[in-house]
């Protein structure tokens, strides 16, 4: 398990507390945030639903757990967005990782920051063998984040759900932990 928070250059990656209400709601109140996820923008209550499942999600302890951890600008103490590291199968060492970040802040690559370091953990603390991520193909800040983190495109998966009344693809990239070895600075 990784020790938590998590620090980058700019940015806390923390579980959640009763106080990020306000902030998640924020987030995905919004349908620029909420287009490419798998819900409609939520309402207080809907926010308050997710938070209450987000405040328990810290371990990892069988296959399919996740842990989802608040992502605080350390500059400006703003939670900013979440990140996702989940496990699909312990036996195996795979690994996912997710990411949404509020539009105010993006492009100026704080998603690709807090990513790498999810990377890392999950390689060099984990164990993981391999980790995915996954993203609508219409997303292509996602996509650029999941290049520029060295991930391969390894699939697209067509019309894999119906989703807001509409058939939707996946694309999925992955790295190995060989690959992500070889990327690392001497």
């Amino acid at each position: 398990m990784p020790t938590l928070p998590i620090e980058t250059q700019r940015l806390t990656l923390r579980p959640y507390v009763e106080d990020d209400l306000t902030a998640l709601h924020d987030l995905f109140g919004r349908a620029d945030v909420c287009r490419y996820l798998m819900w409609d923008p939520m309402d207080l209550a809907r926010a308050r639903e997710l938070l209450d499942r987000r405040v328990k999600q810290t371990t990892i302890a069988a296959d399919g757990d996740a842990i989802l951890l608040a992502v605080v600008e350390r500059a400006t103490g703003l939670m900013i967005g979440e990140f996702m590291l989940a496990v699909p199968s312990i036996e195996n060492r795979q690994g996912e990782i997710g990411w949404s970040f509020h539009p105010d802040v993006q492009g100026r690559g704080l998603a690709t920051e807090g990513a790498r370091e999810l990377l890392r953990t999950g390689f060099e603390t984990m164990g993981l063998h391999r980790i995915v991520a996954g993203a609508d193909p219409r997303n292509g800040a996602s996509l650029r984040v999941m290049e520029k983190l060295g991930m391969r495109r390894e699939a697209e998966l067509v019309e894999m759900a119906y989703v807001k009344g509409e058939w939707i693809d996946e694309v999925i990239y992955a790295i190995l932990v060989r690959e992500w070895e070889a990327r690392k600075p001497a």
